[in-house]
């Protein structure tokens, strides 16, 4: 039974902390459209549906304080109050209040009393002294009857179920009590019961001790037939209990149902044949029924509740959105993709293995389980996809706030929130994108007075935007600041010894140089953290990522961040490569073309590791070489040209076998630390192939050849 409370009560927590988000965006919007008397409601059913969570299970607290917020809004809805700046800021604060309540039941610990206290004082000088809500207990544990998370709505996975519960004469000397039974499948859901009371006897031959009664339940519930079974657990073998669905919620959604007739028939109490020939009559068939002698009137009644029961939520659920969602929890569907990756590996053993066989029936079996496998591969990623607008959405609150601290008006804009990435993908994501949101709050746009003096509006702009583009996404964090200062960030890397005085670097590459550890230009430091401060970790958790980060700026304008991360962390199609019988893979995403080195092509660049591509001079790296692969290299090598930030870069290889689906499997805590190797795969013949990290291939080739010249062993 613990188990049983337990997950009610994480259901509830998960539904709270929802609503919460929900409720935060809904105050950003409304801050900005006061008018919409939309946005009141939505903010309104939360905090109602929160106060009426938290009271069914128990957390009076959070009910007693989302009350006194809710009463707020009911005066906002009614238009007593109107909108301003002061109530967002409170309503902020409730909200904040709220969650830390939530994560204080969670954990145990205490909440701030204190705290709790001020906002309820504040909220209570916001209502006329008529509207202050001194309300009794049994007020605020009210239930709105249209609400859907008191029991009363319909969800689509929603299933109306049919009960006919008949317990033992006997069942009261047993101590059992039928109505707590019958209130425990009240609290499940919509629940219409009627009482058949045709066996009950004249008052002579009435014994107090038996029951003489049964009952007809019309459930609709979302909790499946074995939470229903667990409320009878205990007089299972003292009654007669008939549990079916006639309703699973999947069918074509219409508010027809079966005529009152068909229902009896179906429950076994009137004969189809003795039916049939009183339709055939075509007077009103209940009437027909009870006057014939065939059935009750208490069966009569029980079918014309459910008739009317299942009408009504079909209704409900005509009413409601036509599309449907479940809740899963996110590790089921991170086994599930595990579970894929282990087929598609499979999957390709047995490509391999038909291959070599040459059995052309055997092939065409791997080849449309070659398809099956891609298909189902897309779909269990497709469910991981959340649009990245849920992390825009948390944005909002953090330029709002910051912008007041430090006495900036900014505002944040928005495109393509539609846009999806894996799931795993946007929860790492979202320290880095704080981080630089910061950054560009604090010194990247100015004072209001400094930007009216250059000429700009007083309202500074921080614009998120995300777009796909192939295999990727591509992030922007644009600003409309100061823009950066070229020629510092070169004067603090001379300074720091990670360049020259002397050394000519483009503005992208000086640019780049914020990423290095520890580097920062701002003259003063704030709170807040000035712009390249913690950079360095930025870069190191987008490259975790299997991404990349780039930044531009132009002084006096503006900079922008643009990071570009794959879709997903678990299958990618790979480019698979060979070094003396070692297999290599590298992220198709990242592979332009495929290229042939011959002799002839080393003598023309005399040494260096460069190649004519068309007109434009290639940089290499021979993989051979930093791999440290003993062997002997064939006559014609082969070179794999990537694009890494707008940089092509070719890496030389033996051979090129293909392209193929690519499990990745992260590498042992042993293997941590291996340069240029983000991860492995199972390879088609079980061996193992190491997944090259590009970009970290290339800055360790920079490095080592940044270490040479500064020695004066400049080779090429």
């Amino acid at each position: 039974m613990a188990d049983k409370t337990d997950k009610f009560r994480n259901a509830f927590f998960e539904e709270a902390y929802e609503l919460l988000s929900d409720l935060e965006a809904t105050l950003l919007e409304l801050e900005e459209t006061p008018e919409d008397e939309e946005l009141v409601g939505r903010a309104f059913r939360a905090l109602h549906t929160i106060k009426g969570s938290g009271s069914m299970f128990g957390f009076d607290d959070i009910s007693k304080f989302t009350h006194e917020f809710e009463a707020v809004f009911d005066l906002l809805r009614s238009g007593t109050l109107e909108i301003t700046k002061e109530i967002i800021d409170l309503a902020l604060k409730s909200q904040d209040h709220i969650r830390s309540m939530l994560d204080a039941a969670k954990t145990g610990s205490a909440v701030n009393q204190k705290r709790a206290a001020d906002i309820i004082s504040q909220l209570k000088k916001l209502l006329p002294a008529e509207a202050d809500p001194e309300s009794s207990e049994d007020d605020i544990k009210t239930v709105d009857a249209d609400s859907p998370s008191e029991g009363q709505g319909v969800k689509q996975e929603d299933v109306i179920y049919r009960i006919r519960f008949r317990p033992a004469p006997n069942i009261f000397s047993m101590g059992v009590n039928p109505m707590l039974l019958l209130s425990e499948l009240r609290d499940m859901g919509r629940c219409d019961i009627v009482a058949n009371l045709d066996s009950i006897p004249e008052l002579n031959d009435y014994e107090p001790e038996v029951c003489y009664v049964d009952w007809d339940i019309t459930l609709t519930t979302n909790q499946g037939i074995n939470a229903i079974k667990d409320v009878f657990i205990f007089v299972e073998d003292d009654c007669e209990l008939d549990i079916s669905v006639i309703d699973d919620g999947t069918s074509e959604v219409n508010t027809s149902y079966k005529m009152v007739g068909e229902i009896l028939t179906d429950r076994g109490d009137v004969d189809s044949d003795a039916l049939n020939k009183l339709l055939e009559e075509k007077k009103r068939i209940g009437e027909e029924l009870i006057d014939a002698g065939m059935v009750g009137q208490s069966r009569v009644e029980s079918a014309l509740v459910e008739q009317k029961h299942v009408r009504d939520i079909r209704s409900k659920r005509q009413a409601a959105q036509t599309s449907s969602s479940i809740r899963v929890a996110a590790e089921k569907l991170d086994r599930l993709v595990n579970l894929v990756g282990e087929l598609v590996i499979v999957q390709a053993r047995i490509s391999q293995t038909a291959a070599n066989r040459g059995d052309p029936d055997f092939m065409a079996v791997s080849e449309e389980l070659e398809r099956l496998t891609s298909e189902l591969r897309d779909n269990s990623l497709g469910i991981r996809m959340l649009p990245i607008g849920s992390t825009f959405s948390k944005f909002k609150r953090l330029v709002r706030d910051l912008s007041t601290e430090l006495g900036k008006e900014i505002v944040m804009t928005t495109a393509g929130a539609e846009t999806e990435l894996d799931k795993t993908v946007i929860e790492r994501l979202n320290d880095p994108m704080v981080h630089m949101i910061r950054n560009s709050i604090d010194h990247g746009i100015e004072p209001p007075d400094v930007r009216e003096s250059r000429g700009k509006p007083r309202q500074g702009t921080i614009h998120l935007s995300a777009m796909h583009s192939g295999a990727n996404v591509i992030i922007q964090i644009r600003d409309d600041g100061a823009g950066m200062d070229v020629e510092a960030i070169r004067a603090k890397a001379v300074e720091k010894g990670l360049i020259t005085s002397d050394e000519e670097l483009s503005d992208s590459e000086i640019f780049s140089l914020i990423f290095s550890s520890g580097f920062s230009t701002a003259k003063k430091l704030t709170g807040v953290s000035g712009r390249g401060v913690g950079m360095d970790v930025v870069k190191r958790s987008i490259d975790d990522l299997r991404g990349s980060v780039r930044v531009d700026s132009h002084r006096g304008t503006g900079s922008t961040v643009t990071i570009e991360l794959p879709l997903t962390l678990a299958i990618i199609e790979g480019l698979q490569v060979e070094i003396e019988n070692e297999v290599f893979v590298l992220p198709l995403s990242m592979v332009e073309e495929c290229i042939e080195l011959t002799d002839d092509n080393e003598a023309k660049a005399h040494g260096r590791q460069l190649i004519n591509v068309r007109g434009e001079i290639l940089p290499y790296v021979r993989l051979r070489k930093w791999f440290k692969i003993p062997g002997e290299v064939p006559g014609i090598e082969h070179i794999v040209v990537t694009n890494n930030d707008g940089r092509r870069v070719g890496f030389v290889v033996d051979n090129v076998i293909g392209e193929r689906q690519t499990v990745i499997k992260s590498l042992g805590s042993v293997y941590q630390n291996v340069g240029g190797i983000s991860g492995a795969t199972i390879q088609g013949d079980g061996s193992v192939g190491l997944i090259l990290d590009v970009p970290r291939v290339i800055q360790s080739v920079e490095k080592e050849e940044l270490a040479l010249a500064n020695s004066g062993g400049l080779s090429h």
